[in-house]
């Protein structure tokens, strides 16, 4: 069962309830001693590049006082929302909930855990003028143990020579244009969603820029993302990919494109008149 608080996806200095330009899915798990401060960063990063946003945060069964932190910030500004899930249900379900949710044409997840930094992200935001998905790479990868970027680089080896693909990093804050999320056909809802998407996505032909991205250091709590459960839904996403890409035929390259993308205007743009 899932309870929705009421959100308005206004800037509270707007004076009308303005479309947001991006919609922030911060799904959150047991976080009370991080979700005050990722929220606040976001919405101060929201003001600070002058952009109208929202945040929805997926309560994903917590049993702590994240909800509550929550409802008590919602009360001070209508650019939050939540959303809550009885019990957990996963980073992937807990993303694809708010992108159902978002009423902006752009989205991206910034986790609870307040370990990424909105402002680096958000300074991409006008990139996707020209592209359909911005994935950032960490480039000061001294914050995390060795242990983790050991795994990282065996993780990002085994997916770009399984797909043919040459992707930096694929599980960070990616700006999505809600079109493309929307044109997909499955939806992975483990720890590999975000690999899922990018790799679909691209071989379906839609375009992306990569960009550098400094990662903060995690301030309190223990991060999920390294784990026996997570490893286990990471290896059954991918042998589902595995079976899309090279025994499905309808999830290989090729296909129609959703109609607002860049990869769509710029493959068949309605007036050559206009390149001149």
């Amino acid at each position: 069962m899932e309870t929705l608080n009421s959100l308005t996806p206004a800037h509270p200095a707007s004076g009308a309830a303005l479309k947001p330009e991006i919609t922030v899915v911060m799904p959150a798990l047991n976080e009370e001693k991080n979700i005050r401060a990722a929220i606040e960063n976001t919405i101060n990063a929201f003001d600070d590049n002058r952009i109208r946003g929202e945040v929805i945060v997926i309560n994903d069964g917590s049993t702590d006082r994240t909800e509550g932190i929550v409802a008590e910030m919602m009360k001070m500004d209508g650019r939050i929302g939540i959303l809550r899930h009885e019990t957990p249900k996963g980073i992937g379900n807990s993303f694809w909930d708010g992108v159902d949710m978002a009423a902006s044409d752009c989205v991206v997840m910034l986790p609870g855990d307040n370990e990424n930094d909105p402002w680096e992200i958000f300074r991409y935001l006008r990139l996707l003028e020209h592209v359909d998905m911005i994935i950032p790479f960490v480039f000061n990868k001294e914050t995390r143990s060795f242990l983790r970027n050991a795994l990282s680089f065996v993780y990002r080896f085994i997916v770009n020579t399984t797909f043919f693909t040459n992707f930096n990093y694929t599980n960070g804050t990616v700006l999505y244009r809600k079109s493309v999320l929307k044109d997909l056909d499955y939806r992975s809802s483990g720890f590999f969603f975000q690999t899922d998407i990018l790799v679909r996505s691209v071989k379906k032909g839609y375009l992306f820029a990569e960009v550098p991205y400094r990662l903060g250091m995690r301030k309190g709590g223990l991060s999920k993302a390294v784990s026996f459960p997570s490893f286990y839904k990471v290896v059954k996403g991918y042998m589902r990919l595995v079976r899309d890409f090279y025994f499905v035929k309808k999830d290989k390259k090729g296909g129609s494109l959703s109609e607002d993308s860049q990869a769509a205007k710029r493959q068949y743009p309605q007036s050559k008149s206009k390149l001149i």
